[in-house]
């Protein structure tokens, strides 16, 4: 089975997650940014995922996980939670 690492942001609102998706692609550090703006707590982590599996994040930020470049920020993504920006660190 597929094992990714991933962090992400969890923000409320698309505007926010714009926002910050532009200061990422400007250099900004996303750990610090996860841990000034995220819902998750995850955020304590700056935004890690740790190792996931397929299956177990909801289907939105599944698909970014499994199927996306590396490296790259992802989103913003809409879940029931909020929006995400998902950056994928490592799949096998």
């Amino acid at each position: 089975m597929p094992l990714a690492m991933a962090r992400h942001i969890l923000v409320k609102t698309q505007n926010e997650a714009e926002q910050l998706k532009q200061k990422l692609a400007k250099g900004a550090d996303f750990a610090l940014l996860a841990k000034k703006h995220s819902l998750c707590p995850s955020k304590k982590r700056g935004g890690s995922l740790g190792e996931v599996r397929p299956g177990q994040m909801v289907r939105a930020v599944d698909q970014v996980i499994f199927k996306k470049p590396l490296n790259q920020v992802h989103g913003p993504v809409k879940t029931q939670f909020g929006y995400h920006l998902i950056e994928v660190v490592f799949r096998d």
